[in-house]
């Protein structure tokens, strides 16, 4: 992008702030794993460049400090189209298990719930020097479809922005 993502503008709104107060309207407590580009308590890791799967054990270890135990909500903030309805479905949607929705056949993995026991596993893998976050998903995931999703979303809600015409291909 050329920019940190974290400080585009969308609606007016940087879009760390903006997906971290969607996650705050549905998830106590809500944390960034970050430099503090949103305004939520700030969880830190070692290495930003070390990829998602430490980013997400850093945070999941994060919420434990602060008492939190079950499952957690795992956010990219590259999702400019997120909703507050997704966030709902996403922290409600009836599994036990992780809840991967999976957009055009591709699980998105950092916009899902994720479970104790694939939090774990995940803790487990980072220790061994595991970088990718689909691996520590776990057999029983449910990976949920368009159908399971549709009445609350689009598949643009999924979206991230890696480049710039990402942002010009979609108009919310």
């Amino acid at each position: 992008m050329g920019v940190d993502k974290a400080t585009l503008v969308i609606d007016g709104e940087p879009l760390a702030r903006r997906v971290g107060r969607l996650l705050a309207e549905v998830a106590r407590p809500a944390l960034e794993v970050g430099p503090g580009s949103s305004e939520l308590a700030r969880a830190s890791v070692s290495d930003p460049a070390e990829g998602p799967l430490t980013a997400i054990v850093a945070g999941w270890l994060s919420l434990k400090e602060l008492g939190h135990a079950g499952a957690v909500i795992v956010l990219a903030t590259d999702l400019p189209w997120l909703t507050h309805e997704v966030l709902g479905w996403l922290a409600t949607a009836g599994h036990s298990s992780s809840v991967v929705p999976v957009v055009a056949g591709e699980p998105q993995p950092l916009c899902a719930r994720w479970c104790q026991a694939d939090l774990e596993r995940a803790a487990r893998l980072a220790a061994s020097g595991e970088r990718a976050a689909r691996v520590a998903l776990g057999p029983d995931a449910a990976y949920l479809d368009e159908a399971a999703w549709a009445a609350v979303a689009r598949s643009q809600a999924f979206s991230d922005v890696d480049r710039p015409e990402d942002l010009e291909r979609h108009n919310p």
